[in-house]
């Protein structure tokens, strides 16, 4: 089948395409399934012999040590609820630092010398398992030849069956482990990075009087940003299906210019997808809550409610894998790329931060009179001080070539890392600067102009989109995340800088109490202190505005604009020093972060500049020779007959035509080069020539879109793909 016959015949099945009817019980409501698979502590509490559901739950809910005695209980009730649910399998589900999710299924069953078999799940098995290690990234960490890693239970992250079709699978989250211990996985240094942060906290709670309280841990809600495209036109796109995003894509007439899909209606076929997806995350206890169109036509966004930030990360994989499974059984494709289509929006992992307990909440929260509350002025003015301090940590975190396309750009913040704290704290720190702080800048009411209508109650400041660390009421939202990545890796980061910063709050705080100071005065020396050290970071302006980059340059903020600007954060002295002062991880493990994200970056690029080439040369390059070959014909038969003839169509063709030929072949001489193998060699390398290349040999072939003949051109054009849904 012709390139050009396979895309029509797409836009026949999309055409042709009926939906799959969405069906729930009449009687089922979203109360009664949420959680219905999750091994959660309703369950426990009813399976669990008394003792041993108390232990579990201190070591939840308390941060206590593991008794490793419960291990046997704990497995037994978990295989017999498994057993009830219809699972054949359980697996050691564990993250590892291809940011993906992975598992090992292993089969309940164990044979019997009589031939017959039986189901067993002991607490060893539980607790530990052994995966091949050796064709993970590693970064170094270990050789090649060596395989050997394990995984560990996670009991602060419940357990949960997926269902298949074909048999159900009891899933244990689980941390992955080198031999020796090392962190080979994303959720290993984020219990470790919690765990020193609740430390902290904890110290300065203790300086406000509060005593015996549960462990504090830092929470995480996370806004995941997609696209939704036909599946019949992903699959006529070997870009999308090989590196999740078009390489090559006219601007089509109409794109987002309108404002008419953000918060639009939502389409039929893609509410059905919505809600069939959303009773598969209410059955695994996963809280979403809002769902709604993006700003881009066929972009649309889900948001959970906010949870301790390892089962938030642990949710985050698994509601990315339901997504893809789902999307399938409604013939569409969810696109997860922070840019799948050039020129229009991309797609974030939007991170709202908070941090607590369940007897405090959030401790982020001002109250109506925050210049009186000074708890939460010092967690918040240890933010301040984080982020000015490891602003360039934070953007490391959040770096990759997918990303790379969406920073910076008028739809995400931009790379200069800096915090946004509205009017009312702006005014607040403002007064702690000049030594007199008074006064809270109050809630408003909105007199709308209709009697039918209410009053509205106005909060104190608004809301800032261009910031990529901004206060939203009772949390900070980190937006510089992509849709693509796992939110495990900025909450390490955000966990370690605040440890930090609260470490710094609490020593100054101790000290000044015993060197005889009142304790109200020693803060207020020390939100002034802050404020007047780390003030630059705060920045309540435009952040898409020119003039930014240069008044961040004079305040000292860093502008890495790329990954390859950002990785080096990494393996700075104070990054290393910072890591390993609070245990998340060791200078091996910090400088195998290092190599993996320019591994990563090395292998995005050089796949999507081997997709340019091909396509461009098998796909698009035959399709506008064949255009001019008609031109010419044409031309040529005209002027036979002594008719004068129009040549410039075949003109107009030409000029594209070449100019891809040069660029097909100044990409293939860029993937020719040997940089041998050294790793920031082959990252600047792609950065500097191919990237440049591959965007010469996209400019021609999206010129020559715009000129061959539409039953010509071979492949799903943008205005296909957002718009037919």
């Amino acid at each position: 089948m012709s390139g050009n016959t396979v895309r029509l015949q797409a836009i026949r099945d999309v055409e042709a395409y009926v939906p799959p009817a969405v069906s729930f019980s009449e009687t089922e409501t979203p109360g009664e399934i949420f959680g219905e698979n999750v091994f959660n502590k309703t369950v426990m509490q009813k399976r669990l012999p008394k003792s041993v559901y108390k232990s579990v739950i201190a070591t939840i809910e308390r941060g206590e040590t593991l008794d490793p005695l419960v291990a046997d209980a704990v497995a037994s009730a978990m295989k017999d609820w498994a057993l009830e649910k219809g699972a054949t399998h359980y697996a050691h589900v564990f993250y590892p630092l291809t940011g993906l999710t992975a598992e090992k299924h292993d089969s309940f069953l164990e044979p019997e010398s009589d031939g017959t078999a039986l189901a067993e799940f002991a607490g060893k098995t539980l607790v530990q398992g052994e995966p091949d290690a050796s064709s993970f990234p590693n970064g170094g960490l270990r050789n090649t030849f060596e395989a050997r890693g394990y995984t560990g239970w996670d009991v602060t992250s419940p357990a949960y069956v997926l269902e298949n079709p074909n048999g159900n699978t009891l899933c244990i989250p689980t941390v992955f482990v080198s031999m020796t211990g090392e962190a080979l996985d994303h959720k290993t240094p984020l219990l470790r990075s919690q765990q020193a942060m609740g430390v902290q906290a904890e110290r300065i709670l203790a300086l406000f009087g509060h005593e015996n309280l549960n462990h504090v841990v830092s929470f995480c809600g996370p806004e995941q940003e997609y696209f939704l495209v036909d599946r019949h036109f992903f699959l006529a796109r070997p870009d999308l299906l090989n590196a999740g995003r078009t390489l090559f894509g006219a601007k089509p007439p109409k794109g987002q210019e309108f404002d008419d899909h953000y918060f639009g209606a939502i389409p039929e076929r893609v509410l059905g997808f919505m809600m069939d997806t959303e009773r598969e995350l209410f059955k695994l206890g996963i809280p979403a809550k809002t769902r709604h169109n993006e700003v881009a036509p066929g972009q649309f966004e889900i948001a959970p409610m906010f949870e301790r930030s390892n089962i938030a990360s642990d949710h985050q994989q698994l509601l990315m894998t339901t997504f893809k499974s789902i999307a399938k059984k409604h013939g569409m494709e969810v696109l997860f790329h922070e840019k799948p289509f050039q020129g229009v929006n991309g797609s974030g992992k939007h991170v709202n931060f908070s941090l607590g307990n369940n007897e405090l909440g959030s401790l982020f929260v001002p109250g109506d009179n925050p210049h009186d509350n000074a708890q939460f002025l010092v967690f918040c003015a240890a933010t301040i001080r984080a982020v000015h301090l490891f602003g360039g940590l934070l953007r490391a975190s959040v770096a990759s070539a997918s990303n790379d396309h969406r920073l910076g750009a008028n739809e995400a913040p931009p790379a200069i890392i800096s915090i946004f704290l509205g009017d009312q704290l702006a005014d607040i720190f403002d007064q702690i600067a000049k030594g007199s702080l008074t006064s809270s800048k109050g809630k408003g009411t909105m007199h709308i102009g209709v009697d039918t209508l209410p009053v509205l109650p106005t909060d104190p400041g608004d809301r800032n989109r261009t910031s990529p660390f901004a206060f939203t009421g009772n949390r900070f939202e980190f937006r510089a995340p992509g849709s693509l990545q796992t939110v495990a890796a900025p909450m390490v980061t955000i966990n370690t800088i605040m440890a930090d910063s609260l470490d710094y709050c609490a020593g100054e705080l101790e000290a000044a109490v015993a060197a005889g100071t009142d304790f109200d005065e020693a803060v207020q020396t020390l939100l002034t202190k802050i404020i007047t050290e780390h003030g630059a970071v705060v920045f309540n302006g435009d952040g898409y505005s020119a003039a930014w980059p240069i008044e961040a340059e004079k305040r000292g903020l860093k502008n890495l604009k790329t990954t390859l600007d950002a990785l080096p954060e990494l393996i700075t002295e104070p990054a290393l020093a910072l890591f390993e002062k609070y245990g998340v991880f060791n200078k091996r493990e910090m400088h195998s972060r290092y190599e993996i994200g320019l591994e990563q970056y090395v292998l995005t690029v050089g796949v999507e500049a081997r997709l340019s080439l091909e396509i461009g040369s098998t796909v698009i390059l035959p399709a506008a020779v064949r255009y001019q070959t008609e031109l010419a014909t044409n031309v040529a038969a005209l002027k036979a007959a002594g008719v004068a003839a129009d040549t410039a169509s075949l003109e107009a063709v030409s000029a594209p035509l070449a100019d891809l030929r040069s660029a097909l072949a100044t990409l293939k001489d860029a993937l020719a080069v040997d940089t041998d193998h050294d790793a920031l060699a082959e990252g600047e390398h792609a950065r500097d020539a191919l990237l440049p290349a591959m965007s010469a040999v996209r400019a021609a072939a999206d010129a020559l879109e715009e000129i061959v003949a539409d039953d010509l051109w071979p492949l799903p054009t943008y205005q296909e793909m957002l718009f037919m849904l």
